[in-house]
């Protein structure tokens, strides 16, 4: 029988700052929900992105760990093969973080926005700190519960028009890659996943450990949240001029000046042209593509290195350390001094172990 919408207490909105509190002694648990019909692909994404991080010693910053929405058993895929699933719903009741990837299957939930007896018996096990995700529809599960009332989320471009209808209460998002709402985190489909699970690991630990993660993926180690989720040209045509070099020339030179008819003529564009051009492949403007290059290189530097805020402000590119301050304020909801503090803190005491 389905379950209609329940309305449990908002946690605070925690977006964008890192202040998630850890416990000494072992990883942060993440729990995985694997649903019938689920995305193998999306399934395998939380694994695969925490299970790589690790901390300055070696040691695993999170433990991942999948489960059923009932008992332990086979769980059939929208592949031609299933999967065979060793936990049941009660670990979810060990989880700091749960994260729900995309089903086909979803049965109620994504045709009448309501939950069936047994998933709603399994997030009833959910401790009231656990931090949800959702992977592109995954996102109907948190809904149908009625945990997405009267917050922002996103899901696959595809299905936001059936998401608002019947989640009203929701503020839908059609356009963004993912959506941070503290303890409440949103992605739209597949690849996006991948690009939320990065920003947690980023939240969590810093831009260090993520990237390090990212790069031993082979995955961009960055997309900003708010970047367009369904951009018309993301692979440009053969033999087409693309605004690849322009971006490298950029990333080279951050710490200067840089003006948008210079990083036109690195493609031999005229400002029009390019900037066209790079909103197709980027999905961002070149301004705020930028912006976004100079706050991941000063969340570096302030992460890694004893230089000072002033320094950073100059090596980062945004000339005074009181715009960065505002720069970061504004993206992190933090100045670079707390962000400092606070990483730090993090690395010198075992950093995201709960």
């Amino acid at each position: 029988m389905p379950h209609r919408p329940r309305h449990p207490q908002h946690h605070p909105d925690r977006s964008h700052r890192p202040d998630r509190p850890h416990h000494a002694g072992r990883p942060h648990r993440v729990v995985v929900l694997a649903l019938p019909g689920v995305i193998p692909f999306e399934l395998g994404i939380p694994q695969r992105i925490f299970g790589r991080a690790r901390g300055a010693t070696g040691e695993r910053l999170y433990e991942v760990v999948t489960c059923t929405a009932g008992s332990p058993g086979p769980i059939a895929t929208d592949a031609d093969f299933a999967i065979l699933v060793e936990h049941g719903a009660e670990a979810l009741a060990t989880a700091d973080t749960v994260v729900v990837p995309a089903s086909y299957e979803l049965g109620p939930v994504y045709e009448e926005g309501v939950l069936t007896d047994e998933l709603a018996a399994a997030l009833a096990r959910l401790r009231p700190d656990t931090r949800l995700v959702a992977i592109c529809t995954g996102g109907f599960v948190l809904a149908a519960a009625g945990l997405l009332d009267g917050r922002p989320a996103t899901t696959h471009w595809a299905s936001a028009a059936r998401f608002q209808r019947l989640f009203p209460r929701v503020a839908v998002d059609p356009d963004v890659l993912f959506i941070d709402d503290g303890d409440l985190l949103t992605s739209a489909g597949v690849a996006a996943g991948i690009d939320l699970c990065l920003h947690i690991v980023r939240r969590d630990h810093g831009a260090a450990v993520a990237n390090e993660v990212a790069r031993r993926t082979v995955v961009p180690p960055h997309r900003d949240g708010g970047q367009a989720q369904y951009i018309r040209r993301p692979v440009p045509e053969p033999r087409a001029a693309t605004t690849t070099a322009a971006r490298a020339w950029a990333l080279a030179r951050l710490h200067e000046p840089i003006r948008l008819r210079d990083m036109a003529g690195q493609e031999s564009m005229s400002v029009r042209t390019f900037t066209r051009r790079f909103r197709e492949e980027a999905g961002v403007s070149p301004g705020q593509w930028l912006l976004r290059q100079r706050i991941e290189r000063a969340r570096q530097l302030l992460e890694s290195t004893d230089l000072s805020v002033d320094q950073v402000a100059r090596d980062a590119g945004f000339g005074t350390a009181q715009s960065m301050r505002q720069h970061l304020q504004a993206a992190l909801g933090v100045p670079p001094t707390v962000y400092r503090r606070t990483f730090r803190s993090r690395a010198a005491g075992g950093a995201g172990q709960r």
